[in-house]
This record gives structure tokens, sequence and C-alpha cells, in this order.
């Protein structure tokens, strides 16, 4: 089980947790990290400047609530759903994106949001 973290979207609180990837960690040494996240379908994202360039991990295909890092846009990215990329239901990256973890709950609320979102991601407490 990886790192347990919150993230805070307007008046919001999302559970999340971290995978054990080199690149997870390296999110994790940056928290707590605020981001401001636009909007590409159901997926928001957000520069977060991570140095991690190359993974064996980076996919297009990810699944609703996953947590990525996106390398050309040095982008945090948050999938809730089908983007402008997606070929059915599920979420689908612009170019493949490296995964650092899962919203574990609270993922719907983010349906509700606008083009454009303040975020704040930090550890769990207790």
């Amino acid at each position: 089980m990886g790192t347990q973290i919150v993230i805070a979207v307007e008046n919001r609180r999302l559970a999340g947790e971290l995978n054990d990837s080199a690149a997870a960690r390296e999110l994790e040494g940056t928290l707590p990290h605020a981001v401001r996240l636009s909007r590409w379908g159901e997926e928001y994202y957000g520069t977060c400047p991570l140095e991690v360039v190359d993974d064996a991990a980076a996919r297009e295909d990810v699944e609703v609530g996953e947590i990525a890092y996106w390398p050309p846009g040095k982008a945090l990215c948050l999938f809730f759903g089908p983007t402008p990329a997606s070929t059915d239901e599920r979420p689908r990256a612009a170019s493949p994106v490296i995964p650092l973890g899962r919203i574990t709950a609270g993922v719907e609320l983010l349906r509700g949001l606008g083009s454009s979102i303040e975020a704040e991601l930090r550890r769990a407490e207790g």
C-alpha cells in the first residue's frame, strides 16, 4: 500500500493513494503541492515540475480515478472519464502518461467542476 493523500479542490476532499514507483515518490517529496488544473474532457491537468523523463510503465489507456504524470507537458493529470482522445467510455491520455496512483474516494466530485480549478495535494493525516 502506497502513501495515502488528500486532494483538496474547492470545498471538496478526495482521497487518494500514491503507488510505489520512483515517479510517485518524487511527487510525494513535493507534498504539500498546489496546482492549477485545466479541464480536457473528463481529465484535469496542470503543471507539476517533476524530473521524470522515461518510465517503462507509461501508457495512454488509463482508468477512471487514475493519477498520472504527463512528461511532454510536465503535468499532473487526474482522470475521471472519457477525454477527447478516448475511443470509448474510458479515459485515454493525449500521449503516454506515467501512473502515480489513484483517487480512492470522491472521483465523481470532479465531474461537476469548471474548466479551471485549484487543487492541493497533501499527505493524509493519521
